[in-house]
């Protein structure tokens, strides 16, 4: 038997889903008879899975951030990237950052932007080209059944493009981009717990957002503001299509949505549409805007709706004027103090909260006591305050515990304050003796968002609080004039919050969710026919040519691409395609060519394209750049450029 063959009948025998140390161990090293071939085969690596709860994080305490080698967190947290353009993925309560999920801006480390595939979920103009290469996200969420997170979907949003990603939960991957038309500084993002109409649709069916800066629509250049104006927007969840949208009086900011589906609703920090700062202040107070869903929905059904331009969106008038009567209303404006920023749902179905921001208030708001002004039982709107009370300066967003106790950052006091919701409401109904407040802890520095363990499901279990500080001053080294933001880590669990850790964080990232791990089972392996365009056998390998357009395909198994070289014109457009045939999980190959812009990854059984004009003559050595193997480093093929 030749080393070819040998090599070809251990790789072929190796059991899919076998981690790559033991792959290396056994079947690629024995095959190869090299190097580290004579290693005996190891015991299980000590990052092997543990049993959920097993970790150090399972029991709360100084060091329950700190994990052993090998021990898993408890919790996946999903977070905001910042003007990096993606999503991180956290391990809490460790506060490890896992993995960076590419959006909306380029990424090199896994060819995000240069791809065929990646490119077409991003847009591209006319010449090919990305149509943006800038990104701003803010918010993320996730999916929802019954009342918390199904392990679907996550959405986030981009401010600057007005763009909606999608991310599979399954692969931690963003399959759709959607921009909104219409719309400018998309913000707010949240979706929907369960279908508004049918009781039997229990989970997500639609993503709803909020435009935060007005334009004219169709959008002109005009310095008259009072032509500008926001629209609130429906994407539904499975197409990632925009359903509808509703012409409002105001912005919009946050989003939050009610357990039953019937409501959505956004906090109002520019009710006066001001252009100018001055303007944006004049009022005494702003609102927290709720959208009946099923009646907007009942509208476009019936044709009551107009378009904007070229869009071909429907959108219906949610405006003042349009309102009047609760029993026809599509919306409700709800009174809240001035420059609120957040609106948060609490996990017993009961509550959104708004936070005052410039003024030193929250504001509960009864979500019966909405859909009882929509039904035409109460008498005016602002009757669903239940409650606002004083916490502390410049809150702004609130988390929850499931024990009835809210925790809002105070940004001008740098502080979390802890404050029980029922106590809230009776000192608001005159019981001067309800001590609502709980506990204040110092954070370091002015913090912005903040969320809980499972915070925002009815399943919130009061374990973890991270929240995200704007400043970091003197928390760590320091590295020129640009700080790192500082994310920190409190254990709520008791009566006391206590700190637990910093992280430093390039940024600027914002909000972010934090749920159980075992709500997702992400795939760690592809499927071989999910890719229409996959290489299947080495033998399919080859260049066909067609003009001055060329296509090669090409497979890659560790350690060795199935083409030795490939020849290609000057000038020709090359589209080259590759398929990872390892099945061995953490077995990711990637591949660049040098002077040629090109470098990507494909991971096992994915397959990946690019697209690319071939430039001066010469030896080109195209190569793995994604450690997979001893003989990493000879993993190489040849492109050579003819005249």
């Amino acid at each position: 038997m030749t080393m070819k063959e040998d090599k070809k009948t251990v790789i072929d025998t190796v059991p899919a889903g076998m981690a790559r140390r033991r792959f290396i161990n056994t079947a690629a090293l024995t095959g190869l008879t090299l190097g580290v071939a004579a290693c005996a085969e190891k015991k299980p690596e000590a990052g092997a899975p543990a049993a959920a709860g097993s970790a150090p994080a399972a029991a709360h305490g100084a060091n329950s951030t700190h994990l052993k080698p090998g021990e898993l967190d408890s919790y996946y947290g999903l977070w905001s990237g910042g003007h990096t353009g993606d999503m991180r993925v956290l391990g809490l309560p460790s506060g490890r950052e896992l993995l960076r999920i590419p959006c909306f801006v380029p990424d090199a480390l896994v060819g995000w932007g240069h791809t065929n595939e990646s490119k077409k979920i991003m847009g591209t103009k006319a010449d090919g080209s990305l149509r943006y290469s800038v990104g701003d996200t803010h918010h993320t969420h996730a999916s929802y059944k019954d009342g918390n997170y199904d392990g679907r979907y996550a959405w986030i949003n981009d401010k600057i493009n007005s763009r909606i990603a999608r991310i599979r939960l399954d692969y931690f991957v963003c399959d759709k981009i959607t921009q909104l038309p219409n719309v400018q500084g998309f913000h707010g993002i949240f979706p929907d717990k369960r279908d508004p109409v049918d009781p039997a649709i229990n989970y997500t069916t639609r993503v709803f957002c909020g435009g935060e800066f007005g334009i004219p629509l169709p959008n002109a250049g005009t310095e008259d503001s009072s032509k500008y104006r926001s629209l609130f927007s429906c994407v539904d969840a499975e197409t990632m299509q925009v359903r509808w949208q509703v012409l409002i009086d105001g912005n919009c900011d946050l989003v939050a949505t009610s357990y039953d589906g019937k409501l959505a609703a956004s906090n109002q920090y520019n009710t006066e549409m001001g252009a100018k700062y001055e303007d944006m202040m004049s009022a005494e107070r702003d609102a927290c805007i709720f959208f009946n869903i099923a009646r907007i929905e009942e509208a476009v059904k019936a044709g009551k709706f107009k378009t904007f331009g070229n869009s071909k969106v429907p959108v219906v008038d949610g405006t003042h004027e349009a309102n009047k009567d609760p029993k026809s209303a599509l919306t409700a404006y709800v009174s809240v103090p001035k420059n609120p920023h957040g609106v948060n749902a609490s996990p017993d179905q009961k509550y959104f909260i708004c936070a005052g921001k410039l003024s030193p208030t929250a504001t509960v708001i009864e979500l019966a006591k909405v859909l009882e002004w929509f039904d035409g039982k109460l008498e005016k709107i602002d009757g669903a305050i239940a409650a606002e009370v004083e916490i502390g300066l410049g809150p702004l967003h609130t988390a929850f515990d499931g024990r009835g106790n809210a925790y809002t950052t105070l940004f001008l006091d740098s502080q979390i304050v802890k404050w029980n919701v029922e106590k809230a409401i009776a000192f608001h109904k005159g019981d001067k003796n309800a001590k609502y407040v709980v506990d204040r802890l110092d954070v370091q520095y002015q913090p912005g968002h903040i969320n809980g363990s499972q915070s925002e499901t009815i399943a919130a279990d009061g374990k973890y609080l991270a929240v995200g500080c704007k400043f970091s001053k003197d928390r760590f080294l320091p590295v020129g004039p640009l700080h790192a933001e500082n994310e920190q880590i409190i254990d709520m669990s008791g009566e006391k919050m206590v700190l637990l850790a910093d992280h430093p964080v390039r940024g600027e990232p914002h909000d972010f969710i934090i749920f159980k791990r075992d709500l997702v089972k992400p795939k760690q392996v592809y499927a071989l026919d999910d890719f229409p365009n996959a290489v299947k056998d080495p033998k399919e390998s080859g260049v066909v040519r067609n003009g001055k357009k060329v296509t090669v395909k090409m497979t890659s198994q560790a350690p060795a691409f199935s083409l030795r070289e490939f020849k290609v014109k000057k000038g020709d457009e090359v589209t080259l395609i590759l398929t990872n045939l390892d099945k061995i999980e953490d077995l990711t190959h990637g591949f660049a060519i040098p002077n040629h812009d090109v470098n990507f990854i494909v991971n096992p059984q994915e397959t990946a394209s690019v697209t690319f004009t071939a430039g001066e003559p010469g030896v080109y050595w195209c190569y793995c750049t994604h450690f997979c193997h001893a003989l990493h480093l000879e993993m190489r093929t040849r492109m050579i450029v003819e005249a």
